[in-house]
C-alpha cells in the first residue's frame, strides 16, 4: 500500500508543480480540479483565483462563467449567500449576475472525476431561485443550493456523458 501512496503522490506533486508553471498558483484550492474538468469539456478558459468567477470565454475574457457541480442527487451551492443587510444581500447577487451562465455540473457519484451531465442556466433564473431561498432563510446568511431537477427545469443540457462510448 505504501508503495502506492508513493506513486499517487509523485505524480500529484508533478501535476501541482506543471499547474504552477501554467499560472495556477494552488492545485490543491477546493474545487480547482473539478473546475478544470468542466472547463476543458466547455472549452473555457480556467480561472483559478478563489474570489473571482470559474472560466471565461476564450474568444471574450469579459464573458465570464460560474460553475456549480454536485455528484449525482446533490446539489450545486453558492456558499456564503447573505439575506441581510441589504448591500451585502446586493453583492452576494452580483456573484450571479456578473455571469454571462452559470452551470451545473453532476459527476457520477461512482466516479467524481467523470461528468454525468452539465446544464446551462441563465445567471436571471438562478437569482430569482436564489432570492426565492433567501427570503425563505431563517439566517442571515445562507448556501443557496440548486438541485439538477431545477437545472433541467430551469437550465438546458450542453453536454450529456454517453456510458455506452
Amino acid at each position: 500500500m505504501r508503495e502506492t501512496y508513493q506513486k499517487i503522490l509523485t505524480l500529484v506533486l508533478q501535476a501541482a508543480q506543471l499547474a504552477r508553471s501554467t499560472g495556477i498558483p494552488n492545485l490543491f484550492q477546493p474545487g480547482l480540479i473539478k473546475e478544470m474538468i468542466i472547463a476543458n469539456q466547455l472549452g473555457h478558459v480556467l480561472i483559478p483565483a478563489k474570489r473571482q468567477a470559474d472560466a471565461h470565454d476564450p474568444d471574450d475574457p469579459s464573458r465570464i462563467y460560474e460553475y456549480l457541480s454536485c455528484k449525482e442527487g446533490g446539489n450545486g451551492q453558492f456558499d456564503r449567500m447573505f439575506k441581510q443587510p441589504t448591500d451585502k444581500r446586493e453583492k452576494s447577487l452580483h456573484r450571479i449576475r456578473r455571469n454571462a451562465k452559470i452551470y451545473l455540473a453532476v459527476f457520477y457519484r461512482h466516479d467524481q472525476s467523470k461528468i454525468k451531465v452539465i446544464y446551462e442556466i441563465d445567471p436571471n433564473a438562478a437569482v430569482q431561485e436564489a432570492n426565492r431561498q433567501l427570503d425563505r432563510s431563517r439566517n442571515a446568511i445562507s448556501h443557496v443550493g440548486f438541485p439538477e431537477r431545477w437545472a433541467c427545469a430551469n437550465g438546458k443540457i450542453v453536454y450529456k456523458d454517453n456510458p455506452e462510448t
